[in-house]
């Protein structure tokens, strides 16, 4: 979109009072801001507005506000950033469904009809790291499978769903609750610019706003919206991640939890959603199946099935077998697994090195180990 049909969007944004919902009411009413922005008072009270968001109209943003909307028009021109109004005809189809799409979407990287066939993956910041596994584990599946996978760049569970469609080489879409010119948190710089190679950056925000706490609510329903569905992965009872879960819901869209400990704080949130309805899910291949009667033709001959994960043929030997076969998604320092085998440190420790170097287990900070 050029400054010049930006312009009109971002004065009538500026409007005090002008919410989402009022803006895109009245640009659906007049199919452009423009029209919105010249019609005269008793049109616009004629068309729902009260007389006191008329006059503000017609008024329009004071000299300051102006300055403020011309300084951000450079700054999309100097940071090559696109921009797509709800009249845009690429707007994402889904996301343009829900009640209150936001009017604008700021965007780098790239959007594609691949993104379609979208999931999104959410849970909590300070995810355990069998959380974060089996995260990725899911992302990266429902990624190699052709979905895009769509999170909100936060710490934890959000960074590694991000991080299992990029190891797939599939498509990520992360969501802001800040300006599309910021970096939230600001060590996910690196993984940002990734995700832009292979996907996108979205935020509805203005240039340069911050990441307030406001902002993030109303970021979660963006992340539903662009999705055919939800799957939190973990969750403590009061986390943001059971408002997006809530929000698909009242969106119409799936929404799935991955079970977990009863007794684990970042359990009780996604067992709450499983009590409340959400469907169970332990592979992507269950995301798949679930989604697949939303989807035209075309859409699904797009989709593959997720790829069965087999056992390597190669024999891990007995000593070899015994410790994998106690390893699971739950980090176990070596003592632990020698407690559990019955078998030497030396024995488990070179048995541990030869399944890491077959890429069987995955060794963590501390010498912990899981099941790669």
């Amino acid at each position: 979109m050029t400054s010049t049909m930006l312009e009109p969007w971002l004065r009538l944004r500026a409007i005090d009072g002008a919410g989402d919902l009022t803006i895109v009411r009245l640009i659906r009413a007049w199919r452009g801001p423009e029209a919105v922005l010249s019609a005269s008072r008793d049109e616009l009270i004629q068309r729902g507005c009260s007389p006191q968001l008329a006059d503000a109209i017609r008024r329009g943003p004071d000299s300051s506000t102006q300055r403020d909307i011309e300084s951000e028009l450079h700054a999309i021109e100097r940071g090559h950033i696109e921009v797509r109004s709800l009249l845009d005809p690429t707007y994402p189809a889904r996301l343009k469904m829900i009640a209150d799409p936001p009017p604008l979407l700021y965007i780098t990287g790239t959007l594609t009809e691949q993104d379609e066939l979208a999931v999104a993956i959410v849970g909590a910041r300070n995810a355990t790291m069998a959380g974060r596994a089996m995260t990725e584990e899911l992302s990266h599946d429902l990624a190699e499978a052709g979905m895009t996978v769509v999170s909100g760049l936060a710490r934890g569970v959000d960074a590694a769903a991000h991080r299992g469609a990029l190891a797939a080489q599939g498509r990520t879409i992360a969501v802001l609750g800040c300006g599309i010119d910021r970096t939230y948190p600001m060590e996910h710089e690196r993984l940002r610019r990734q995700i832009e190679e292979q996907g996108a950056i979205l935020s509805e925000t203005p240039m340069g706003a911050p990441p307030l706490s406001h902002h993030f609510p109303r970021r979660n329903r963006i992340i539903s919206g662009l999705s055919l569905g939800v799957i939190v992965t973990e969750a403590a009872i009061n986390s943001g991640s059971l408002i997006t879960a809530r929000l698909a819901a009242d969106q119409g869209r799936e929404v799935f939890a991955v079970p977990g400990f009863v007794k684990d704080a970042t359990s009780r949130g996604t067992n709450a959603l499983l009590k409340e309805g959400a469907a169970l899910i332990e592979r992507a291949q269950d995301v798949i199946d679930s989604v697949l009667p939303q989807l035209d033709q075309t859409l699904r001959l797009r989709l593959k099935p997720a790829r069965e994960k087999k056992a390597s043929a190669a024999p891990l030997g007995d000593e070899g077998q015994r410790v994998y076969d106690v390893l699971s998604y739950v980090p176990l320092t070596v003592d632990d697994v020698v407690v559990a085998t019955g078998l030497s440190v030396s024995a488990v420790m070179a048995s541990l090195l030869s399944l890491e170097l077959r890429q069987r287990v995955r060794q963590l900070p501390g010498q912990r180990y899981l099941r790669a």
